[in-house]
């Protein structure tokens, strides 16, 4: 009998409760065992979960009730995806069914997985929808995507290689300390940072030997450049934070929620980093008493489409109008954060989005309304394209991340 409880417990908490999947996964006690599969079935069902949502309306004359058509996601994912015998995942799913008070559904569960297990289901034919089933991506997303990127836009939804990337703390020989533990890993074009896979949390990241961070992130401060001070807005959890107090003097962390600016504290802790001073404040209200700063990142609020392989749950219960609701937000911290840039000092803003909306969209506006200010054309070691002010990372091209990064210098 295959244990899908603690898969089913997790989407719950997604799909029922509105949780975060990373927070889901943390605050549900799972059978370590089978963690890794637990883990790869929540991942996968949702990174899937439009293509899933299209088989059941296939399939089913009757829209299931919410536990079921999770039960129904487990099992076609199972199927479909892992291979597994369709018989030992409909007879395990059919007792957690029971499991779950719905005796009552058995039969629908049964019927509908052997039903799966041997359908051929043909694909939408017009373009957006059959992308949109296809690669789990809402309509409006794959739209937009063929807007901005045209033909290239399979190529960034069709990606799908997965990594974790390790970066080491200042003092440590990363490439020594994973060939001396017989790790498989790849350079990145980031001083001390790789790609390793599979790599797990143990007593080393407690210690602050390493920590995991993303290629995406690494690469943003790479740009911020170095100097005096830098003030890191929106700033939890704490990796740009943290790897900015190796390149700057002095770092101030603006987190305007105090649970979040607890989270900085103790990843700054951690790193064993004595420079930062993490403030519990909203970066779009100005602050005159943080004074300036040689430069200031603002990496702000955002779709987070970029992220979509490693949180597949970003693209859940969103509409074309999260760009609208999102602009003011946007617009407002990086107008807000240029005040506190010096003379001659550096306005970094960035995202994880690959939309243009979100990204030169937002910078165009602003250069427009500050005249003191004017795009610098940087470069990056992380491969990525040009864009008019700033830089596009896409999942295809660099290392699986979707970014944007744009430099700005007030003028002396």
């Amino acid at each position: 009998m295959i244990n899908f409880y603690d898969s089913y417990l997790v989407l719950s908490k997604v799909y029922s409760d509105g949780a975060y999947l990373k927070q889901a996964l943390k605050e549900t006690p799972l059978e370590q065992l089978n963690k890794a599969k637990t883990v790869k079935i929540c991942y996968g069902v949702l990174d899937n979960d439009i293509r899933l949502n299209y088989y059941i309306d296939k399939l089913c004359d009757r829209t299931p009730k919410a536990k079921i058509r999770i039960i129904l996601k487990i099992g076609m994912y199972a199927i479909g995806f892992l291979n597994n015998k369709p018989f030992a995942v409909t007879d395990s799913l059919v007792e957690l069914t029971k499991k779950i008070g719905k005796s009552a559904n058995a039969g629908f569960v049964n019927a509908f997985l052997r039903r799966f297990s041997t359908a051929q289901i043909e694909l939408p034919t017009d373009k957006i929808s059959y992308f949109s089933v296809k690669y789990s991506f809402p309509e409006f997303a794959v739209k937009k995507l063929i807007e901005d990127y045209g033909d290239t836009a399979e190529d960034i939804l069709s990606f799908d290689k997965e990594y974790t990337f390790v970066r080491f703390n200042t003092g440590v020989d990363g490439e020594k300390y994973l060939t001396e533990r017989n790790y498989e890993y790849e350079k990145t074009p980031f001083s001390n940072t790789f790609s390793v896979p599979n790599k797990t949390m143990d007593e080393d990241f407690e210690r602050g030997i390493y920590t995991f961070q993303s290629i995406g992130s690494v690469a943003i401060c790479s740009l911020a450049g170095s100097g005096a001070s830098a003030l890191d807005a929106c700033a939890a959890p704490g990796g740009k934070t943290v790897l900015l107090a190796d390149k700057f003097d002095r770092v101030t962390a603006l987190e305007l929620h105090a649970h979040r600016a607890a989270l900085i504290s103790s990843y700054v802790e951690r790193m064993h980093k004595n420079n930062v001073t993490v403030v519990n404040e909203d970066a779009s209200e100005f602050d005159e008493s943080l004074g300036t700063f040689s430069t200031v990142l603002c990496d702000v609020p955002c779709s987070g489409y970029g992220t979509f392989k490693s949180n597949p749950d970003v693209k859940l219960n969103k509409s074309e109008n999260v760009f609208s609701s999102l602009k003011k937000t946007q617009s407002s911290i990086l107008s807000n954060c240029s005040r506190y840039v010096e003379k001659g000092g550096k306005l970094v803003y960035s995202t994880c989005s690959f939309f243009d909306c979100e990204n030169d969209g937002i910078v165009s506006e602003f250069l427009d309304n500050n005249e003191d200010f004017e795009a610098i054309y940087e470069t990056c070691e992380l491969a990525c394209v040009q864009k008019k002010y700033g830089l596009q990372f896409l999942p295809n091209l660099s290392f699986g991340a979707g970014f944007y990064v744009s430099v700005m210098r007030r003028k002396s």
